[in-house]
């Protein structure tokens, strides 16, 4: 299945007279927009593709799913106030917008090269964005708004399955809540993981979905790693960076793995 027909299948899952839908062949994305609102969801097409190559109807299903909650979720009006448990940091790529399709800034600061952090309200089954209208409505100050989310992300457990690869240990986050790339983030469990790594530390989010921690022994580990990261990041729904990070001394650094060679970006 390719970009155009999967577009097609979206589409006539979520046929409604109030939505519309738009195809970009460039992007290879899939605008789903609310007729009166204007306001709507871009997915990008190839991650689905893959991820329905793996599971099929169940893919389908999840994206389904994904957009009537985000379009639904549109439509409502929401407060901070009496909802501060509610406010979780989100991770995103740096080519993700920094405002919203009405031009109102997104409340956002830099990570790393590869990512940055911005801030959402979780309503459930989605969350939105917070913008600069949503705080100032509420006469809330960005750094409030920080400060709570960096709180509420190292309150959330944080299990972790492992694997072994080569002599090579890798550890994965993956409780699909929409906060487990956020993780990174909580600097006391990549501490707590740091005590466990007897060889190189590299992580890795490569959509918003996983964490991955690897201890890395050997050139397989940075082999099994690269195409690990690099599958995650094709199939997630919201993908973040195929690119990994080396954490030292509380620090991470972008790092290019290609192969059996390993570069600092």
């Amino acid at each position: 299945m390719d970009s155009k027909q999967m577009a097609k299948e979206i589409e006539k899952r979520l046929a409604r007279e109030d939505w519309t839908f738009q195809f970009d062949s460039k992007k290879d994305t899939l605008r789903i927009e609310d007729s009166q609102t204007k306001k709507g969801v871009t997915v990008s097409l190839p991650g689905i593709i893959a991820k329905w190559q793996e599971k099929q109807e169940e893919a389908l299903q999840e994206v389904v799913y994904y957009i009537e909650q985000a379009l639904h979720t549109m439509h409502e009006a929401h407060t901070l106030s009496g909802k501060e448990k509610d406010i979780y940091p989100v991770i995103r790529s740096t080519s993700f917008p920094t405002e919203t399709k009405d031009g109102i800034p997104l409340i956002y600061e830099e990570h790393t090269a590869e990512t940055r952090i911005y801030y959402a309200l979780d309503l459930g089954n989605t969350y939105r964005l917070i913008d600069k209208t949503l705080i100032e409505q509420e006469n809330w100050d960005v750094h409030q708004i920080k400060e709570i989310a960096r709180f509420n992300i190292r309150s959330l457990e944080t299990p972790v399955k492992e694997d072994e690869v080569a002599g090579n240990r890798f550890y994965f986050v993956n409780t699909n809540d929409g906060y487990d790339a956020s993780r990174i983030l909580n600097d006391r469990f990549l501490e707590e993981m740091a005590q466990k790594i007897t060889g190189t530390m590299v992580l890795a989010v490569p959509h918003q979905d996983v964490l991955v921690v690897a201890d890395i022994q050997n050139e397989t580990g940075y082999d099994v790693l690269a195409q690990l990261t690099m599958s995650f990041f094709a199939s997630g729904h919201v993908p973040v960076t195929a690119l990994s990070f080396l954490y030292e001394n509380g620090e991470l650094e972008p790092v290019f793995i290609l192969g059996k060679n390993k570069g600092k970006q």
